[in-house]
């Protein structure tokens, strides 16, 4: 029996390796995963989900099986809210997994999960802020969740350390509630650590855009406004072009 159970789990680790060789034909890694889909195990479905962790050669194929697993996993239900939680984990990639889970969890269960990674992936300095980004990416675009629920969990991430996770977090909410977003965004372009004018601009675009209060900020931002932002001003207490 303890051999039938060790020689049933040394199979399925060989099909997962086969499914995420990105060197193998594609008939081969799409009979892997044919047969992980068919296993249905929530080992076989963590095995599914390494899928999104490796970039075969060919970009066409590559997008084409991911979205392959996320449609298996779909159509798995809430059988795979586990497997896909538990690959989450440690993945490096989070677009595609939280693509499929949008898809099958209910409201509360999303934002559990989504806690857990913005809790794995706290502000501050870290060496690949791809996933980072991942996360910042797919809740700001989340048609499920209240505006509020989407501002209170990106905005610590407007002053982020990496600029292009600062980007994604600003870029994101830009078209949230002005109450929501007016503060985060003031405090972090007038604070002295900013030093890119990119994400500079791209908050005071999104200020003048949305005729966002300044409020006791005003003068600060107004000084701001100089060089690169010189055909901006500050009016009647809002950013306007100048």
């Amino acid at each position: 029996m303890v051999f039938g159970l060790f020689s049933k789990e040394r199979s399925l680790q060989k099909t997962i390796e086969r499914a995420t060789n990105k060197l193998s034909q594609q008939i081969d890694r799409q009979a892997a995963m044919d047969k992980l889909r068919e296993d249905g195990t929530d080992e076989a479905l963590v095995g599914l989900c390494k899928r999104f962790g490796i970039t075969s050669l060919k970009g066409v194929e590559d997008e084409q099986e991911k979205t392959w697993v996320v449609d298996v996993l779909v159509e798995k239900g809430l059988a795979a809210i586990g497997p896909l939680r538990r690959y989450m984990k440690s993945a490096e990639q989070l677009s595609f997994p939280l693509r499929a889970l949008e898809q099958i969890a209910p409201h509360d269960k999303i934002l559990e999960i989504a806690d857990e990674l913005f809790e794995s992936e706290p502000p501050g300095y870290v060496r690949m802020p791809e996933r980072r980004i991942d996360l910042l990416r797919w809740i700001t675009e989340w048609k499920g969740g209240t505006d509020e629920e989407i501002v209170s969990r990106v905005a610590p991430y407007v002053t982020d350390f990496d600029e292009n996770s600062r980007f994604s977090a600003i870029d994101g909410i830009a078209t949230k509630d002005v109450a929501l977003i007016g503060p985060p965004l003031i405090a972090a372009l007038v604070r002295p650590e900013e030093e890119s004018g990119r994400i500079k601009r791209t908050i005071v675009e999104i200020l003048e855009c949305r005729k966002i209060t300044l409020g006791d900020k005003a003068d600060d931002v107004a000084k701001l406004l100089v060089g690169p932002l010189g055909d901006f001003k500050v009016a009647n207490g809002v950013v306007a072009k100048r």
